[in-house]
């Protein structure tokens, strides 16, 4: 495969190159699944889910607004799993700039819910992608 690492220790694929393996993995918080795929992708460490991969019962929606200078601005959800809420634990961009376009209602996750590989996936860590290059 061909791969490079940028100064910042991402990694570049060439259009060309293979596909990566694809891991599954899960956000889980307070016993319950919140989200699984193995179409997940890593951007700025963060690990951003298909949104029809989220169980979108469990999320309420935030009048949270974040800006990233390069992704655009987020949106927050907090996580409701029974009685129990974690406030704006997960974000999305409704509409990224264009190099974060493939990130468009993307769900990351964090404030303590856990990103964790599946039983059935290999133990190993998604790869983090160059923005630019993650599909």
């Amino acid at each position: 495969m061909a791969h490079e690492r940028n100064h910042q220790g991402l990694v570049r694929r060439d259009r060309d190159a293979e596909p990566a393996v694809r891991r599954m993995v899960r956000a889980v918080w307070n016993g319950a699944v919140i989200a699984e795929s193995d179409r997940s992708v890593v951007v700025d460490g963060n690990c951003y889910f298909p949104p029809d991969s989220v169980r979108m019962e469990h999320l309420v929606a935030s009048d949270t607004h974040t800006t990233c200078f390069w992704k655009g601005q987020a949106n927050y959800c907090s996580v409701r799993v029974g009685d129990k809420v974690d406030r704006d634990a997960a974000w999305y961009y409704p509409h990224p700039s264009p190099p974060a376009s493939h990130l468009a209602g993307y769900i990351a996750f964090w404030h303590g819910v856990s990103i964790e590989p599946c039983l059935r996936a290999d133990a190993s860590l998604l790869e983090e992608v160059d923005p630019i290059t993650a599909v």
